[in-house]
């Protein structure tokens, strides 16, 4: 998920940022449907993954890092369900020329919260391969 959200932060939601307001309906839902085909398994392998850790977290394997992973998985979750699901929302029912602009600065949560959580993981990979 790391390296598809900075796609999404550097590059995707930048171009959102290009779309002419008459087209942003049809490019909205497109997008939304091509969204969730995309991020729908890792996604669901992002939750449960996490909760196996919570539950039976290796011996070689620090007690807090799960859970500061669920915390960062938690805001990415909470920023993608309150922040950007509206703005799509928005760009196909009441499109916008600023649309682009408001996708890319309140993803910076997510990126962040995503790219906090590769750390943790990397962490995690390396306590439990020593």
């Amino acid at each position: 998920m790391v390296g598809l959200i900075w796609f999404v932060q550097r590059v995707h939601y930048p171009l959102l940022g290009h779309v002419e307001v008459d087209q942003q309906i049809s490019i909205g839902a497109e997008h939304q449907r091509r969204t969730g085909q995309v991020v729908g398994l890792p996604m669901a392998v992002e939750g449960v993954s996490t909760l196996v850790l919570l539950v039976d977290r290796p011996d070689q394997v620090t007690w807090w890092l799960p859970w500061i992973g669920a915390i960062l998985l938690a805001v990415s979750l909470g920023s993608t369900i309150f922040l950007s699901v509206p703005l799509h929302q928005k760009m196909v029912s009441h499109p916008n020329a600023e649309i682009g602009r408001k996708l890319v600065a309140t993803n910076w949560p997510r990126t962040i919260s995503w790219s906090l959580r590769g750390v943790i993981c990397i962490a995690m990979c390396a306590q439990v391969m020593q």
